[in-house]
Order: C-alpha cells, then sequence, then structure tokens
C-alpha cells in the first residue's frame, strides 16, 4: 500500500467538477482500490457520491490510500491530480 498526506489548496474544496473527475480517474485502475481520509472518515474514491458527502473544504488535510495492482501508477497519477486540481 502506498498513501500520502496533501492539503487541499481550492478554495472552494473537493466539489461537485473534480470530484467527478477524481472517481473517475480512481475507476480507470479498476485492480486498484484508492480511498480518501478526512479525519474518522474513510471512502472510496471511485464513490462519487460519498466523496462528496465528506465535504472537504479548502486547507483540510486529507490521505489517499492505494493498494492493488496497479498502486504505482494509480498513486503517482492521484497524486499528480492532487497537486494540479486541488
Amino acid at each position: 500500500m502506498k498513501q500520502f498526506t496533501y492539503t487541499i489548496k481550492d478554495p472552494l474544496g473537493i466539489h461537485a467538477r473534480p470530484a467527478g473527475q477524481l472517481a473517475k480517474l480512481a475507476k480507470s485502475f479498476p485492480d486498484t482500490t484508492a480511498t480518501l481520509t478526512k479525519g474518522e472518515k474513510t471512502v472510496k474514491l471511485s464513490q462519487l457520491m460519498m466523496l462528496m458527502g465528506l465535504a472537504v473544504k479548502k486547507d483540510t488535510e486529507v490521505t489517499v490510500a492505494v493498494e492493488g495492482a496497479a498502486e504505482e501508477e494509480a498513486y503517482k497519477a492521484l497524486l499528480e491530480f492532487f497537486e494540479q486540481n486541488l
């Protein structure tokens, strides 16, 4: 398992557009599970409504964990997505 911690910089937090893109990206690695943890709650990144339900705001620290057959590729893609979009 690989993971990284990231502080959200987007003024709107994880809102609908990036959440949808994030879910789509997570689904593009079918043999790999990616999760996002905010505080005590953890959700799969591929589950858009659960991700939106976390209501992640600007300056919130989240942890993304990736595990599975393509974890290295998924880790790199997700880290890049967070750095460029959130």
